[in-house]
């Protein structure tokens, strides 16, 4: 995934799949085209990170959770009907909705189970742990297997999502681009987990457990997403790698 609206691809990757061919492209033009698309740009991201920065500021200052996730809420609805008025994509408003929701089932688990406005907060940033920890050991199989997921990126593109493989530099270049996503995930586990556990234990004051955690996953969040990001496009501007339809015996 990558900030399109920040770094614009060199070369426009143009596919003919009714043809199965990619036109004079490069592989690292290609993973910037799609990485672009995967998280939105600028806006994308900004529109993924506010309700949660929302949450956060009003849980700190009020304290109080209903009111907390209902600004969190009104905020992504706000940016919902902005995307609508204007025509434009509402995936990545939708897909902070979906958070939030699945964060107010959490919070309605602990609620159920007797737990205070404390372990309410806290269980609200249990599923963001979880998914980060699940798509690091996902991603890192795909590595691990010799079928990193960037790859197919390149396949949609090239009209045959499995035809890269026979490249083995491409494969490489993929695995590193791959690498490159789970890194921010397993960052945040490593620093939110401990910090999360602390808290339901006891170990730590639950209040600073839910301050530090909301510190964590807004500064966590998409600087951590662009910093890598950005070494992606170091990568990518490195090499040129031609996208072409190859020998059925070629590569590995």
């Amino acid at each position: 995934m990558t900030g399109g609206g920040a770094e614009e691809p060199a070369e426009a990757a143009t596919a003919a799949s009714e043809h199965h061919t990619v036109e004079a492209s490069t592989v690292e033009a290609v993973v910037r085209e799609q990485l672009a698309k995967a998280l939105g740009g600028r806006r994308g991201m900004a529109e993924a990170a506010l309700p949660t920065i929302f949450f956060t500021v009003t849980w700190l200052s009020t304290r109080h959770m209903n009111t907390a996730l209902l600004v969190s809420v009104g905020a992504a609805v706000l940016l919902l009907l902005v995307r609508i008025v204007q025509r434009s994509t509402v995936q990545f408003v939708v897909n902070a909705l979906v958070g939030i929701g699945i964060g107010w089932f959490f919070v309605q688990r602990a609620a159920a189970a007797g737990g205070s406005a404390e372990d309410q907060a806290l269980a609200y940033f249990l599923p963001g742990i979880l998914y980060n920890s699940a798509y690091a050991v996902v991603l890192g199989l795909t590595i691990l297997v010799g079928w990193p997921l960037v790859g197919f990126m390149v396949g949609s593109i090239a009209g045959d999502p499995t035809e890269w493989h026979q490249d083995k530099q491409l494969v490489k270049l993929c695995s590193r681009l791959t690498w490159m996503l789970v890194v921010p995930c397993v960052v945040r586990v490593a620093l939110q987990a401990p910090v999360w556990l602390a808290g339901s234990s006891g170990s730590m004051d639950p209040d600073t457990a839910v301050a530090v955690l909301g510190i964590l996953k807004i500064g966590l969040g998409w600087p951590l997403q662009l910093a890598s990001l950005g070494a992606m496009v170091w990568l990518l501007a490195r090499n040129r790698t031609p996208v072409a339809a190859r020998p059925s015996g070629a590569g590995a």
